[in-house]
């Protein structure tokens, strides 16, 4: 009876190991003196830059880390394009205009995705 519990165990690992998130993110709070709340920007108004913005001046309105996942082995690996568009999503949710300073992680396998990368940036609103 044991040498069928062993086998089995591993087979359910195996197929919840492929159960995975398409996608999520968070964000935190970094500046205190931010308005509590922007109204929310459309995700294809939001820029995104892997550097600072140093020709505008802007508020921080918090920073957002996004983390893109494959289903399954058989689905491509989270690219650029895929966390940008989560980033933008974020970020426009809390009423920005870009997000900056965006740091891309490598694409790792967890116990939960064949393919995880995290990104991380600062959402920001210009000052107007």
């Amino acid at each position: 009876m044991k040498r069928l519990i062993i086998p089995a165990a591993m087979c359910l690992a195996m197929a919840l190991s492929a159960c995975g998130h398409r996608s999520s993110y968070e964000v935190a709070v970094t500046d205190p003196n931010a308005p509590t709340r922007y109204p929310s920007n459309h995700p294809a108004a939001v820029e995104v830059f892997e550097g600072d913005v140093t020709d505008r001046p802007y508020v921080t309105l918090g920073d957002v880390t996004v983390t893109v996942s494959k289903n399954t082995i058989f689905d491509s690996d989270p690219n650029h394009g895929e966390a940008n568009a989560k980033l933008r999503a974020a970020a426009g949710n809390m009423g920005a205009d870009a997000v900056v300073l965006v740091r891309y992680g490598a694409v790792g396998i967890s116990f939960w995705s064949w393919g995880t990368m995290e990104v991380k940036g600062r959402a920001i609103r210009y000052v107007r």
